[in-house]
């Protein structure tokens, strides 16, 4: 077994070895987007597939995972999806997954208008 050993290593100068655990601990993951700044603010958010909701963030991790407080859902039309409706579903306390999110905006300051590509 030795000697395959050594010949692998003879024939692959660099052996690639999985990092210490020390040195994975060190190496936490950091999120890319800062998104204090909105904690205790009201956030709009969308989703893959369509859906959006807007509430208080409250937390949030490395993965984008959301906390929203008095989270509200905006309801599409069911014939269009593409128009959202004035309906609206109160959700309360959500858990946003990051994977899902493709939007995290501040609500203020959002105002709906005409698609220009129609």
């Amino acid at each position: 077994m030795k000697a395959i050993k050594s010949a692998v290593q003879l024939a692959i100068p660099e052996i690639i070895t999985m990092p210490e655990k020390e040195e994975t601990a060190r190496r936490k993951k950091e999120s890319i987007v800062d998104l204090s700044r909105f904690i205790d603010k009201k956030v709009r958010v969308k989703f893959q597939g369509g859906r959006e909701a807007s509430g208080i963030l409250k937390g949030y991790d490395a993965l984008i995972n959301l906390v929203l407080d008095n989270a509200v859902e905006y309801v599409r039309d069911t014939e269009d999806p593409q128009k959202m409706t004035e309906e609206t579903r109160q959700l309360g306390l959500i858990v946003a997954r990051g994977t899902a999110i493709t939007v995290v905006a501040p609500n203020d300051g959002i105002e709906q208008i005409a698609n220009p590509f129609i």
